[in-house]
């Protein structure tokens, strides 16, 4: 059960200064578990190639098919609470954005200042985009790469670096939770030390947008279908009030069933507000024919 009073907490200084860190949220046994999983993942992958990206960085996704543990990291109760409260007002259901592992070599450079809502066009206007949460797998210290989160630029237009306040760096160890808003300028630090700096990165966001990471393609029915339907849901096999995300008229969870019908029946996903307003009109139809 979450706690509320320890949740509004955590609301607090998100709205406050765009970030927080949830200390020992998970058992530390948990994040090691889930590193040994991704063990040869981590050994297999190449490093990146590109300035954002990083020449000494490894980032692989697509986490819930490669760990059981992954799904411990996505639907912890708390971190679900956070991102429900944040973003639900702006949509009918949250997703998920992305779910990646990073590891950060010894002579990676300081990642470029960012806020992850840029991946979206437009006005942003006052609506947090998306909430992301850092889950360290190694100990994260300033000068292994730890994440360097710049304090109230949630609240900022920010046009040059030069505008940039010193940052804090999140300086924490495995189980631990740093959570930031999309709007928060953050990035990785430089790997000065001579360890590689792992970490999981679980990302939320408004239902209706396009995702980081192309969840279908990640988790395509023969791997979503043994998943919790809550987890399912999360992973883009639901639709968003109004029919949107729909396969054949219908919600997609119908992929995960044993049987799929050949010809699905289209059938109205609205919501309340919709469906009384289209009941009521297509109702005086039928009386005036």
């Amino acid at each position: 059960m979450t706690d509320a009073v320890e949740t509004d907490q955590w609301l607090e200084q998100l709205a406050s200064v765009g970030y927080c860190i949830i200390p020992d949220l998970l058992p530390k046994s948990t994040l090691g578990n889930l590193e040994a999983d991704l063990e040869s993942d981590f050994q297999q992958t190449p490093f990146g190639h590109g300035d954002f990206y990083g020449y000494r960085t490894k980032r692989f996704g697509s986490l819930l098919r490669r760990s059981r543990f992954a799904a411990e990291l996505v639907r912890e109760p708390t971190i679900m609470a956070l991102a429900e409260t944040i973003l639900k007002p702006a949509c009918e259901r949250i997703q998920l954005n992305v779910a990646q592992a990073i590891e950060i070599h010894p002579g990676e450079i300081e990642q470029f200042p960012h806020c992850d809502q840029d991946m979206w066009p437009g006005d942003k206007g006052g609506q947090q985009y998306l909430l992301n949460v850092m889950w360290p797998l190694s100990r994260f210290t300033k000068v292994n790469g730890a994440t360097r989160l710049y304090p109230g630029t949630h609240k900022q237009s920010v046009e040059s670096l030069e505008q940039l306040p010193d940052p804090m760096v999140a300086e924490c160890r495995p189980g631990s939770a740093i959570c930031f808003l999309g709007s928060t300028i953050h990035g990785a630090g430089a790997n000065r030390s001579g360890d590689v700096r792992r970490a999981v990165v679980i990302g939320y966001s408004l239902g209706w947008l396009k995702p980081y990471e192309n969840l279908w393609l990640a988790y395509p029915p023969h791997i979503a279908k043994n998943f919790e339907p809550e987890l399912a849901e999360l992973a883009g096999y639901t639709q968003h009030k109004p029919n949107l995300g729909n396969y054949e008229g219908q919600c997609p969870s119908t992929l995960l069933h044993d049987t799929v019908p050949a010809f699905p029946r289209a059938t109205d996903a609205l919501r309340a507000d919709q469906q009384a307003a289209v009941r009521e009109f297509a109702d005086a139809q039928r009386f005036t024919s």
